[in-house]
């Protein structure tokens, strides 16, 4: 498999050993991707004031065999987003990250079914064990968070965050066991096939992911997601709080279908805490 490198992060790291003339040609290209990526030789020469040569030598000096790899790259670069290569002017600040959070917690609430939410409920009550899949810095801690949310109703349930572990489970798992697989964006191998194999066993599989992705195509039951990024790069995405959201409802839920036995466990829950920590009485438990 080949590793495509970040041109634009290579033309920057390169640009005090290049030639005078080579520096030139690399501030074009930094200045204008997608001007850069469309000219021909003769016309990159031109806009630089060098010789094609000098193109030809700029290529080879930041790591592309010719110059039509050159734009390859320069095209690549520009598939992920201006974004990622030029200065945003939003300046969010403290409040703004509040705001966004808020923003999409709002948009996330609108698209929650209520007859889904009580199709999964009834799933995971049934279940022999609940499987919490989820890879990537978000997801990972997101099916761990599901784990803590139910272990302490009384429900058997384990997070795995590795992609050949994940795959080793779908496929020993029993037909009455519930894979719940959590994805951002739903694209993710190492969630999609796992849930694909479980599939493959009989496994009920929920699916906490965007509509139309991979993996709500080969999931049983979608509770959808609407990731908003914005221009703002700096600011960590905030659709894992709409994730994060729907696991609360989950919980809560799976909560109040069995009053009597989520008393029962919290209680001893609390009792264990409070005995080793002490402190006020209205603590969270366990957070």
């Amino acid at each position: 498999m080949t590793i495509e490198v970040d041109i634009v992060s290579r033309i920057t790291e390169r640009f005090s050993q290049l030639r005078d003339a080579e520096k030139k040609v690399a501030m074009l290209v930094i200045d204008d991707l997608a001007a850069a990526s469309g000219y021909s030789i003769t016309q990159m020469a031109e806009e630089a004031g060098v010789s094609e040569a000098t193109i030809t030598r700029f290529a080879k000096a930041v790591g592309c065999k010719n110059v039509r790899d050159l734009k390859l790259k320069l095209a690549q670069s520009l598939a992920i987003g201006q974004r990622f290569i030029h200065e945003s002017p939003d300046q969010s600040g403290i409040q703004g990250v509040y705001e966004s959070i808020k923003n999409v917690i709002n948009i996330n609430r609108k698209v929650v079914d209520e007859q889904d939410v009580a199709t999964a409920v009834e799933m995971l009550q049934n279940a022999r064990q609940i499987l919490a899949i989820g890879m990537g810095g978000g997801s990972t801690m997101l099916s761990q968070e599901l784990q803590f949310r139910l272990f302490r109703l009384g429900y058997p349930v384990t997070a795995y965050n590795d992609g050949l572990l994940a795959r080793m489970v779908a496929s020993t798992a029993d037909a009455n066991d519930v894979m719940v697989v959590i994805s951002a964006t739903g694209y993710t191998p190492e969630v999609v096939e796992p849930a694909s194999i479980a599939k493959q066993y009989g496994l009920k599989v929920i699916a906490i992911t965007p509509k139309e992705s991979p993996l709500a195509e080969v999931s049983d039951l979608v509770l959808p997601v609407v990731t908003k990024e914005t221009d703002f790069i700096y600011k960590p995405s905030a659709s894992r709080y709409a994730m994060m959201a729907l696991i609360d409802v989950l919980s809560t839920e799976l909560a109040l279908s069995h009053k009597r036995r989520t008393r029962d466990k919290l209680r001893r829950l609390k009792l264990a805490l409070d005995s080793h920590r002490g402190g006020e009485d209205r603590q969270p438990l366990g957070d």
